[in-house]
Parts: C-alpha cells; sequence; structure tokens
C-alpha cells in the first residue's frame, strides 16, 4: 500500500516527536522505528527526516548532540527539548480530534444507504 505523500507530511512532526519521546535517537534509527510501528508499510528517507529534523532543531522542539558509535562511526543524535515535548502533546491533542472525527464519517459510511440513526 502506498501511503499518500500529503499524509506522510502531515504525520511526520508528530510521529518524530513521539519516536524521541521514548529517549535520543540518531537518524537511522528513527527511520527504522518509523518503518518498525508501521509493520514496514511507511518507508522513509534519508532525503525526507533529515530536513524535518533540521527544521524540528531551527523550532526548538529538538537538539542535536555528536557522538562515536562503539564501531568508531560518528553520529549525529536528536532529543527532544521541553518545547518540542509541548508541541507533541498539542499535536496529540489535533492528532485525537482529527481521527475521532475520520472514525464518525467512515462509520457512517459503512452504515447502508437510507439508514437514519435511530430508525430501522
Amino acid at each position: 500500500m502506498r501511503i499518500d505523500k500529503d499524509l506522510v507530511a502531515a504525520s511526520a512532526t508528530p510521529l518524530v516527536l513521539g519516536i524521541l519521546s521514548d529517549g535520543e535517537q540518531y537518524g537511522y534509527a528513527i527511520l527504522k522505528r518509523v518503518g518498525e510501528l508501521s509493520g514496514g508499510r511507511m518507508q522513509w528517507t534519508d532525503g525526507m527526516l533529515y530536513p524535518l529534523l533540521h527544521r524540528l532543531e531551527r523550532v526548538g522542539y529538538v537538539s542535536s548532540s555528536w557522538s562515536t558509535s562503539e564501531a568508531g562511526r560518528r553520529r549525529k543524535h536528536y532529543a527532544l527539548t521541553p518545547a518540542g515535548r509541548e508541541a507533541l502533546t498539542d499535536r496529540q491533542e489535533q492528532w485525537t480530534v482529527v481521527a475521532d472525527a475520520l472514525r464518525q464519517v467512515w462509520q457512517q459510511a459503512q452504515r447502508p444507504a437510507g439508514l437514519v440513526e435511530g430508525w430501522a
């Protein structure tokens, strides 16, 4: 299944903030986690993730630091800031409203045509 790019774009910030709420991560680990959370149905690329991380850093939602892995590779790690935690809470509230509205619309769409609630 292909997920529409508009839906991917709309969900990218809350997904990344949510992933970072579990602790500091480097880019590849974030990409891998998105794949795991979606059952492999969302496959983000570096070209999609890193501009998002840089924007989140510019607006103060994430911070970054460099470290060296056990294998000797330098990795940039990203962490949620207090402002990022607040943004995550705000996004969770927004997505709850959207998800509830969609659930209601989809339930109505599954009813047989002409059936009015309370009439059988």
